[in-house]
């Protein structure tokens, strides 16, 4: 087969995906999401590259599943060790938000009781939600600064800084003398809660002047 055999072959494929995605998601809904549900399950034992591959594929799927439970079955995804299944369930999470907000919010909500410390989608769900930038954001924000894990809530002042609304520094205040170390994406050093707070009420002090 010479390369323009495979691009032809290669469009016919992503034909061939694209309608099948259509087909399921005709489907009846609980019978969709019960088959994710086993996928996502199934995928756990597979290697990486071919979970990788059906869970990025699930992810794309739920988007187009209205209802709590695809949300939350988006959101584990967010938290799982595979970067490309984490990228997709955060893109399908950020255009199901601009969709259809409030089923997010609600997700985010029932993430924030029902994950424990440590899961990785805490630490994702903030930058989401400052993406979005709904005014019911910086709320959803807020519960995340109260959250046992460090990780998620230095990911949520992260994300009150970009949204730069200075009507979260009261929110902040409480954490000016927060011990807890967290390490920032783009920094190698550790800097604890207390620090990064008083820098983000700094920064959204002098944006509100």
């Amino acid at each position: 087969m010479n390369v323009n055999e495979r691009l032809t072959a290669l469009f016919d494929a992503e034909r061939r995906t694209r309608d099948l995605h259509r087909e399921l998601l005709a489907a009846k809904p609980s019978e969709l999401l019960n088959t994710l549900r086993n996928a996502t399950k199934a995928a756990s034992s597979l290697d990486a590259p071919e979970a990788a591959l059906r869970l990025t594929r699930v992810a794309a799927l739920l988007q187009g599943v209205e209802g709590p439970e695809a949300v939350d079955l988006l959101i584990d995804l967010l938290g799982s060790e595979h970067a490309e299944a984490r990228l997709a369930s955060g893109e399908a999470l950020e255009a199901v938000a601009f969709d259809r907000f409030k089923e997010v919010a609600l997700g985010v909500e029932r993430s924030l009781d029902r994950l424990p410390v440590g899961h990785a989608a805490l630490a994702e769900l903030p930058y989401i939600l400052g993406e979005v930038g709904e005014p019911g954001c910086v709320k959803l924000l807020g519960r995340f600064l109260k959250h046992k894990d460090g990780e998620a809530v230095g990911a949520a002042i992260e994300a009150l800084v970009e949204m730069n609304d200075p009507s979260a520094i009261p929110m902040l205040e409480p954490l000016r003398a927060d011990t807890r170390r967290v390490q920032l994406d783009d920094e190698d050093d550790e800097i604890t809660l207390g620090e990064l707070a008083t820098d983000a009420i700094e920064i959204l002090d002098e944006s509100g002047e």
